[in-house]
């Protein structure tokens, strides 16, 4: 099969350009980056809560709390991204009345809850890296159980993960092409309303490129942190 790409290209070019489709794909972009860097924010403060709640000393108090812990990891881990958009768009926004809530917002809720699953046993993973004798020095000292936690183990657990949760990020950002599911304009969104002349093979290609070059820019971003880290140890 010969493919006219010079026809694709000015079809394509035409139509983001001079038709003005590159504002639906700025629209589309945006839209990406809020829910993959909220979402990402958002998924990691409530990880850091759930991988807490799962290593609290253990009674009949945490006992509960340990197990709303492991329901709320297993339901998100469990079930896909799609299905839980899905189901929080046209199950639980009717259930609870939230007819305000745009589906971008719904969308970036929906993430970072997805988000804070994996980040939890992220940063569980992390904590448990840390040496016991950190938690003893820190209790030793006379501070609390979350005194020692946060102090201590917590921010030599974050830089033990930092490397997973770096691709924690890049995962979110990957996912967001799923969110068209509840009419949020994505970057993926965006490319297919500019296939408005059956051109799928420049548009798929567009949208690979940009993807790509968002991964990278996050990577990047993640080797900075993880270097600057790196020296600060060494002082």
């Amino acid at each position: 099969m010969n493919i006219n790409w010079k026809y694709l290209w000015e079809s394509f070019t035409r139509q983001m350009f001079e038709l003005g489709g590159y504002k639906t794909v700025l629209e589309g972009l945006q839209n990406t980056l809020i829910i993959a860097i909220g979402g990402f924010v958002i998924g990691l403060i409530l990880g850091i809560l759930l991988a807490v709640m799962q290593l609290l000393p253990d009674n009949k108090i945490t006992r509960v709390v340990k197990t709303v812990s492991k329901l709320y990891v297993g339901l998100f881990r469990g079930t896909p991204i799609v299905v839980q958009l899905l189901v929080g768009w046209y199950v639980l926004k009717p259930m609870l009345g939230i007819q305000q809530a745009s589906a971008l917002s719904w969308g970036l809720v929906i993430f970072g809850m997805n988000s804070g699953a994996y980040m939890s046993e992220i940063i569980r993973g992390g904590i448990l890296s840390v040496d016991k004798g950190q938690t003893e020095a820190g209790r030793s000292l006379g501070l609390n159980y979350f005194q020692t936690m946060f102090r201590i183990v917590m921010p030599q657990a974050f830089k033990n993960s930092l490397p997973s949760i770096g691709n924690e990020l890049i995962a979110i950002v990957k996912e967001t092409s799923v969110a068209g599911f509840v009419s949020v304009v994505d970057l993926q969104v965006a490319f297919k309303l500019q296939n408005t002349v059956y051109n799928p093979i420049i548009c798929y290609l567009a949208l690979a490129v940009v993807y790509i070059v968002l991964v990278v820019i996050f990577t990047l971003l993640i080797k900075l942190i993880e270097r600057r880290m790196r020296k600060s140890d060494q002082r």
